[in-house]
């Protein structure tokens, strides 16, 4: 069948000669129209750029890790002014050797003091990804069984303070009492800082009564069971005598009340 343009009765017709917007005409031009609207607005979009790649997007775990050496370095420099302000207290603060020896003792107890000694050194770690049971009657760990949980460095920091350690570091960080151990998945959160296993913890005091605290904590014992189980990363060990920073962040309190 022949088009209506070809058919004999085109050439009487009035409309002769006008091109026709037909149906299927409109739509192609509407086509063509959006893309060029679309290349326009992504061309002003990415100015440039290849918006088909994320590498000018700064992830949410670099955002994260930026914001803790940033924190991090804030750390040092608010440490180095401390010093700075101890020192010239020291030197003007007209107090008692007596008072002074007070002052220290305080200090100490709460941490912002340096202090040495015999220590242990206790380091967790994630299983390896593809672990399997290595023990019979025990089902194929999930994920969560395979990684190092808040719990389980809790348990550690716990079980070292009633071994009666004098001082604390994780992850090189010195802890005091506002300090909270916190993970977000298997990543800890310190005092701002951020850090991945495997994570070690050091104490100082007595080495035995350290090491048999830890041995006599119920919730250890209970990680003990995934260690053998699936291969958790343990290792207690003497440290010898090591030195732990005294904590250079700030001591305020937000939330706390006196005790009746």
């Amino acid at each position: 069948m022949s088009n209506s343009a070809d058919s004999p009765h085109a050439d009487s017709s009035p409309d002769r000669g006008r091109f026709r917007w037909r149906p299927v005409r409109l739509l192609t031009v509407g086509v063509f129209a959006l893309a060029g609207l679309i290349f326009v607005t992504s061309f002003n979009t990415a100015r440039g750029t290849n918006i088909r790649t994320d590498t000018a997007l700064l992830k949410l775990s670099d955002l994260i890790r930026d914001r803790s050496h940033k924190n991090g370095e804030l750390d040092e420099a608010n440490s180095a002014l401390r010093k700075k302000v101890e020192a010239l207290a020291e030197r003007d603060d007209g107090s008692t050797e007596a008072e002074d020896a007070k002052l220290g003792a305080l200090e100490k107890s709460a941490g912002t003091k340096p202090i040495s000694g015999p220590s242990v050194s206790v380091t967790l770690d994630d299983a390896p990804p593809d672990a399997t049971a290595k023990l019979p009657g025990y089902p194929e760990p999930h994920p969560n069984d395979l990684v190092i949980h808040q719990q389980d460095l809790q348990a550690v920091v716990n079980a070292l303070w009633k071994g009666g350690a004098k001082g604390i570091e994780v992850m090189g960080q010195r802890l005091i009492s506002t300090s909270a151990v916190r993970c977000v998945g298997n990543t800890l959160i310190l005092q701002g800082r951020v850090y991945s296993p495997p994570y070690n913890v050091t104490a100082v005091g007595d080495q035995e009564k350290l090491k048999q605290a830890l041995a006599e904590s119920p919730e250890i014992q209970n990680y003990m069971l995934y260690v053998n189980a699936y291969g958790l990363g343990w290792k207690v060990e003497d440290a010898g005598k090591a030195k732990l920073d005294g904590y250079s962040g700030t001591v305020d309190l937000h939330y706390a009340k006196p005790a009746s």
